[in-house]
């Protein structure tokens, strides 16, 4: 039986910087409350939201140990005094249940995960910033509740909604690098979930490319390292001729939800579209004879990143980034207007909280 309330302890007084929010850094601020939920016994009970802070687990949890842990990431904007926009929050349930099926985590229910999110928000409206690119990211994330050291599908799962007020992720063009020496991912893995673990693992290597001075990288198949796959945080897209061209969804790249709006805009703009294997030899010729005029990240927390240089095996490829008509301008303005409801919404994107 599903529980029907949710308990609320709120805070006594608000953490909320008395000169507003301005100039924040991605991840560092968190708005007054969480919302958690418990699978015990295999029911979910004791829906609750209490004050931001520590929270006890177990030395023992697989999450710890194992890295049965997933999460999911979006955004809620500023509608005015007493409404939230948040954008396409129903997709980041279902991807989030994928993740938990391929994890063996119990998943959460829609409509826990909806009402503990309308709940949330509406609780801590007033953390939404009303600037421009200001937003309140949220994090929803699901993880083994288990106290045993053992391999197995977790009996105990704790599901929890963190959030966080946000600037811009990139102020300016991001410069990337080919990776063909690590691997992000790799077929029949769990590139596809969003697992901390694929994350994790990255850093390295993303620090490695950012002390040659990129800001992320663009991984390669794990098997081969000849096609293009995902950057880092965001899936990626390039403008070859007049074609809008991303590599097409493997069980090794991520289903972003940003990448879907984007080419769900242009199909609807009557743009070709091609979802293909893109190789890294098609990328380099295309960016030495000039075919390739643009290449983005799309994600949730940087929305639209044009990408301003493709650095491989010691050769930079500088691109313009800041054309009038670019595909990466338009998209990014379209998808602003409709989130922040200062555009017509055709697809139904945003829900009002």
């Amino acid at each position: 039986m599903v529980p029907s309330r949710i308990s609320i302890d709120k805070v006594s007084r608000s953490g909320l910087p008395g000169d507003g929010l301005h100039d924040i850094p991605f991840g560092r601020l968190f708005a007054d409350h969480m919302f958690i939920a418990d699978y015990r016994e295999d029911e979910w009970k004791d829906l609750r939201i209490i004050p931001y802070g520590r929270i006890q687990i177990s030395p023992g949890s697989p999450a710890l140990h194992y890295g049965q842990s997933i999460f999911e990431g979006m955004k809620a904007y500023y509608g005015g005094a007493h409404e939230s926009l948040v954008f396409r929050p129903r997709d980041n349930w279902k991807r989030l249940k994928l993740s938990a099926e391929r994890m063996s985590l119990a998943p959460v229910p829609e409509e826990i995960f909806m009402e503990g999110l309308s709940t949330l928000i509406s609780l801590d409206r007033s953390w939404i910033p009303n600037t421009p690119g200001g937003s309140l990211y949220i994090r929803p994330f699901l993880f083994s509740g288990d106290e045993y050291i053992g391999i197995r599908p977790s009996h105990d799962v704790t599901f929890m909604i963190i959030t966080s007020p946000a600037g811009v992720y990139y102020s300016s063009p991001v410069r990337v690098k080919i990776e063909t020496r690590y691997t992000r991912a790799i077929a029949g893995g769990t590139g596809f979930a969003k697992a901390g673990g694929n994350y994790g693992g990255a850093i390295y290597p993303s620090r490695l490319a950012q002390e040659q001075g990129y800001h992320q990288l663009l991984w390669t198949d794990g098997k081969t390292h000849q096609y293009i796959e995902e950057s880092g945080t965001m899936n990626v897209m390039f403008v070859i001729g007049d074609k809008l061209v991303t590599p097409s969804l493997s069980d090794s790249i991520l289903a972003g939800i940003t990448r879907d709006s984007v080419l769900t805009l242009a199909r609807h703009w009557g743009m070709v579209v091609e979802e293909r294997k893109i190789s890294v030899e098609e990328l380099i010729d295309g960016l030495k004879k000039g075919n390739v005029s643009e290449a983005f990240g799309t994600g949730t927390a940087a929305t639209i990143a044009p990408i301003s240089a493709i650095g491989y095996e010691g050769m930079d490829y500088p691109l313009p980034t800041t054309e009038k008509g670019a595909i990466a301008a338009s998209v990014f303005i379209a998808l602003e207007n409709i989130k922040r409801s200062k555009a017509p919404d055709p697809f139904h994107w945003v829900e009002r909280m």
